[in-house]
């Protein structure tokens, strides 16, 4: 069965297809994928009718990646309340104020809630080493600094799931091209987007050392190919899946005798 491949070693990113499928139905994927996402929604009550852990999934990867569609898949049937979404962009004055975990440390999620991290901490060492806005004497002790601040949330009952959406340049071609011809999408496009492009190999590299330093037991990368929309959407939510139900949560007693209750 498809999974994200789960980074326990030292990887190339050339090594990974964004293409691959698993040979898997389009179609009967999309249905086992709704399922799942039903089943996000049911661990999530457990979720937070215990209050105790929560789930921050971290969604990175190149414009039109997919971090906007598979957030809204996998989280659909879940209700608004229980969801807790940051889109990391440029840093605000205040941001730029303070370490740069801060804004991070600051979105992490309430107890009894799945937290979207939509980019994430790790801009800091990626963006921002690509774009030259800080040196490497900087950005680079940055790794050791994000796998601290990770421990810390996972040894206060955080669950936290890193997915990088990998898509070939190729493909993200013809989605800014997608952006450029169907007027509904004409919003979307940025120039931006064909600056970050111009610097694709330079990008490649940062995020594969990001993963490398920062793949670690207790917050594993996990690579998602990406090409093919229905796949992304499948492995992430079957991935969630299996994170929530390893925490084995049961329905709370209630806090007072129910029995001798009567309403009139």
């Amino acid at each position: 069965m498809a999974q994200p491949i789960k980074i326990t070693s030292k990887i190339r990113l050339s090594d990974f297809s964004p293409g691959y499928h698993d040979g898997l139905d389009k179609d009967k994927t999309r249905d086992k994928t709704t399922k799942l996402c039903f089943r996000i929604a049911e661990l999530q009550q457990l979720l937070y009718a215990n209050s105790a852990q929560s789930l921050i999934i971290v969604l990175q990867g190149m414009d039109t990646s997919g971090k906007d569609g598979v957030g809204k898949r996998v989280l659909e049937f879940v209700p608004p309340a229980g969801v807790e979404t940051t889109n990391f962009k440029t840093p605000s004055s205040e941001e730029l104020a303070h370490d740069f975990l801060w804004r991070a440390h600051k979105a992490v999620p309430r107890y009894g809630h799945i937290g979207v991290f939509n980019r994430s901490h790790y801009e800091d060492v990626l963006v921002v080493r690509v774009l030259e806005l800080q040196p490497k004497s900087v950005w680079e002790k940055r790794y050791d600094q994000i796998n601290g601040f990770e421990k810390i949330l996972t040894e206060n009952n955080y669950i936290v799931l890193k997915f990088f959406l990998h898509i070939s340049k190729e493909e993200q071609a013809e989605r800014l091209r997608a952006r450029l011809e169907d007027p509904t999408k004409n919003w979307k496009f940025e120039e931006s987007d064909l600056k970050m492009r111009a610097k694709w190999n330079e990008f490649q590299k940062a995020y594969e050392d990001a993963i490398n330093h920062c793949s670690t037991p207790y917050a594993p990368w996990h690579i998602v190919p990406a090409n093919h929309k229905w796949f992304r959407d499948y492995v992430v939510a079957k991935t969630m899946v299996e994170a929530l139900e390893s925490l084995k949560l049961k329905w709370p007693k209630p806090k007072v005798d129910i029995s001798k209750i009567k309403i009139k």
